[in-house]
């Protein structure tokens, strides 16, 4: 605001008439005077402001609120003397409204009517198609396995095939890296049946025949990132169809069904665990950088979930097993399952990717729904070996 709005002398330059009077010592006001000044200058044209929507405005009377230059820091605009004539300019515009740019909202404005909802925790997964799946998956797993052990060994072999494509595929997509895919297929469905006709030494073999063939059949292409392919492919024969052949190598005792049952219920329910008690109450991460979806909160709903299946299966469902040897073993499954979770994950944020498929709706691909199952089968395997025996 300028020093003159409150009566200073009038200077060179000064824009407009006094209405207090003259200073001390100056010639006195009144018609003359002012009429001199006004010849001095020219007045400004007065522009006048439109008021903005939803302004600082009178809604009883429709008029907005008087202002001026006593109250924004703006020209002080001349008025002429009332007995001269206007000098080149049209009579100046009534007084007008000051209107503030950009005006505060009031703290008691009510919200509108029309804001959205707050919106509600979502499970970050289509649940109706995740559940259905789940259950025609575990509807034939069952069947084949307490129906006929070789239709169940069928299963394992469809399913470590398809996992070998999905990894081979995305590896070969997101990273240029070509993998062999025959004979990764033929060796892991060889070593899967080994597995349950051989047990561990059969599974070994097989593994080493596998990983030789991957050696040989990517030799005829051209050298030209050969190690870094053979290595995808050793990589993938042990990822996924020699832990896979720990399932078939449970098959092979008296009790074979239900030990294999056992494992997959244990790993069903320690990732549901996880999943219901981390959505619900998650709020520490676990391992942000890996997987932030995954929380300390989870990783304790996964113990103990698992541990309480652990104890209750292996009480009932396994020869000679007892309750306790069920806590250990539902114990070793959810650290199992949830570092296997977590190495999947950080191969699919390695290459880019959320998914390593879209074959099953609600879960993504095979490799997917095998991420935590393929460690846990070793574990199981030898667990139950150490608790009752190999029989």
């Amino acid at each position: 605001m300028n020093d003159s709005s409150w009566g200073a002398p009038p200077q060179a330059g000064y824009w407009g008439p006094s209405d207090r009077g003259p200073a001390q010592g100056a010639d006195p006001a009144g018609p003359a005077y002012d009429a001199h000044y006004a010849q001095q200058t020219r007045p400004m044209p007065i522009v006048p402001d439109v008021p903005e929507h939803g302004g600082d405005q009178d809604d009883d009377q429709g008029t907005a609120r008087l202002s001026g230059p006593l109250f924004r820091d703006e020209p002080f605009h001349a008025q002429p003397a009332r007995d001269e004539p206007y000098r080149d300019q049209p009579p100046p515009a009534q007084p007008y409204a000051v209107v503030p740019q950009n005006p505060e909202p009031m703290p008691d404005a009510p919200q509108p009517a029309h804001s959205p909802p707050p919106q509600k925790k979502s499970a970050g997964r289509d649940l109706g198609s995740a559940i259905g799946v789940g259950v025609g998956l575990g509807v034939v797993i069952i069947a084949s396995l307490f129906v006929v052990k070789a239709v169940f060994v069928g299963v394992v072999v469809v399913a470590v095939v398809v996992g070998l494509w999905e990894l081979t595929k995305r590896l070969e997509e997101r990273k240029g890296i070509k993998a062999p895919l025959v004979p990764l297929a033929v060796g892991g469905a060889a070593m899967v049946v080994a597995g349950y006709a051989r047990g561990a030494e059969g599974a070994w073999v097989a593994m080493a025949l596998t990983a030789l063939a991957v050696l040989v059949w990517r030799m005829t292409e051209p050298p030209e990132g050969y190690l870094r392919d053979v290595t995808a492919g050793l990589f993938a024969a042990f990822y996924v169809p020699f832990l896979a052949t720990f399932v078939t190598m449970m098959l092979m005792a008296d009790d074979g069904a239900w030990r294999v049952l056992v494992f997959l219920i244990l790993t069903v329910v320690s990732d549901t665990g996880a999943y219901a008690v981390g959505w619900r109450f998650g709020r520490k991460k676990l391992a942000p950088r890996i997987s932030p979806g995954k929380t300390r909160e989870g990783l304790l709903g996964a113990v103990g979930f698992a541990m309480a299946a652990g104890a209750l299966c292996t009480q009932f469902l396994i020869d000679d097993g007892t309750w306790w040897q069920g806590l250990l073993l539902g114990l070793a499954v959810a650290v199992s399952a949830t570092l296997g979770d977590l190495g999947e994950s950080m191969i699919k944020r390695d290459l880019g990717i959320k998914d390593m498929g879209t074959l099953l709706p609600g879960h993504g691909g095979i490799m997917d729904r095998l991420d935590s199952l393929l460690p846990t089968a070793p574990v199981v395997w030898l667990l139950l070996v150490i608790f009752v025996g190999s029989g």
